[in-house]
């Protein structure tokens, strides 16, 4: 019975496995461009504190609108130009970049953990638990994303929490359909059917032999919901309903440009470049992760 059990659960030894996934995943070179990308943003953001030139709600009468130093009238002063109120561009986009992507963690960790236990939940008991959980996150489904965050939010007030929490329940239903089509899947098993008839209770069935062999798919969706996440964080902040002036965050930076798109191209462009390339970087993670992980992509 022992050894129907470690067949039936197919897990490799942690080194042997990361090695054989990381192989995989090193020749997608758009995967690998993008974790690339996502360091470097995480390290800019790490080291906020000591890289910005200035703090990123430092004002400066004397320096409004001031152009990139490319440009007439820019300096090295201000590398990247200053705002409508003279804060710095670079240091501004620098904090923003940690925020966003504290955002984005934190998002997809909650709603990750949060949509696991409820698809665990709704795949191992099944009958009126997994029609009442499966129903709920239906309703969920059927409201355009963006406006069922509006509605939380408002309800809630404006800010970041608020806005995170609003962000993860959008995103849940995804986590908890994932999760429980992989336990019905694992439930089938000859490996689950032997730990049940050794005794294995419930908890520790689904915990120990079934969840890890459900993170994959759920590995690959977290990695695309983080991008999900940032862009829905920084509408909310565009919208005014996410963070609040004068704190650096890519879409309050845009709803804070709006007025001057055509006289200052810079504060509208910048941040929405770094949104740009921050959620393709994560996008082609997701894809790298996605070939890794699955058996039916190997080569």
């Amino acid at each position: 019975m022992t050894q129907i059990l470690s067949a039936g659960t197919d897990i490799e030894a942690p080194p042997q496995a990361f090695a054989e996934t990381w192989s995989y995943f090193k020749e997608n070179r758009g995967a690998v461009i993008g974790l690339v990308i996502i360091a470097a943003l995480v390290l800019v953001g790490a080291t906020a504190d000591l890289i910005a030139p200035y703090s990123p709600i430092l004002t400066n009468n004397s320096a409004f609108l001031k152009p990139p130093f490319w440009q007439a009238g820019g300096s090295l002063a201000h590398v990247l130009g200053t705002d409508a109120i003279g804060r710095d561009m670079l240091s501004r986009l620098i904090f923003g970049a940690r925020l966003s992507l504290s955002i984005g963690v934190a998002v997809t960790a909650l709603s990750v953990l949060c949509g696991t236990i409820l698809g665990l939940t709704a795949g191992y008991f099944r009958g009126v638990t997994e029609i009442v959980i499966m129903r709920v996150m239906d309703i969920i489904l059927t409201l355009p994303s963006l406006l069922l965050a509006i509605v939380i939010v408002a309800i809630l007030g404006p800010g970041v929490v608020n806005a995170l929490l609003a962000v993860s329940i959008v995103l849940l239903p995804s986590y908890v359909r994932i999760a429980r089509a992989a336990v019905i899947t694992e439930m089938a098993k000859d490996y689950v059917t032997a730990a049940k008839v050794s005794g294995v209770g419930g908890i520790r069935l689904m915990i120990n032999e079934v969840l890890p062999n459900c993170a994959a798919p759920l590995i690959v969706q977290a990695t695309l919901g983080i991008s999900t996440a940032i862009l829905d964080a920084a509408a909310l902040g565009f919208l005014g309903l996410g963070a609040q002036p004068p704190t650096a965050e890519w879409g309050t930076m845009l709803a804070d440009a709006r007025e001057f798109v055509l006289r200052a191209w810079w504060v509208v462009t910048l941040p929405g470049i770094m949104i740009l390339i921050t959620v393709l970087a994560f996008n082609l993670l997701g894809d790298g992760m996605r070939d890794a992980l699955d058996p039916k992509l190997k080569r």
